[in-house]
């Protein structure tokens, strides 16, 4: 076995969400390819904003998101996910807690082009 195999270790979700202490603060649980995936629990609506050079995906894992687009809305359930496409404004929001997985490139700031808030992850 390599030294790069001999370190691979499974993340458990459960263990990860558990971890989450406050919603809208994601934990980064794995890294690929220059895109992080994070877990986050999410209350309450969010904040509008777009990434103008990002993907962002959303996988429900518990519960129903809605995401407020201008034209609209996607609302999505347990193993129902979405990409919103860069440049897209969207504003999620969860009218229960809702446990999520997202995708997106390592360094993007969860609040976009929005201003600096306190829904702003550090």
């Amino acid at each position: 076995m390599s030294s790069k195999t001999a370190t691979l270790q499974p993340v458990t979700i459960e263990r990860e969400l558990d971890a989450v202490s406050e919603p809208w603060r994601p934990r980064v649980v794995a890294r690929l390819n220059g895109q992080e995936v994070k877990v986050v629990k999410l209350k309450g609506p969010f904040v509008w904003h777009k990434h103008d050079d990002a993907d962002e995906l959303f996988w429900v894992l518990r519960g129903q998101l809605r995401i407020e687009l201008r034209d609209g809305e996607v609302r999505l359930g347990p193993g129902e996910l979405v990409v919103i496409p860069r440049g897209v404004e969207h504003r999620p929001v969860a009218d229960e807690e809702v446990d999520v997985a997202l995708f997106e490139p390592g360094g993007v700031v969860n609040t976009g082009d929005a201003e600096t808030s306190a829904f702003t992850a550090p």
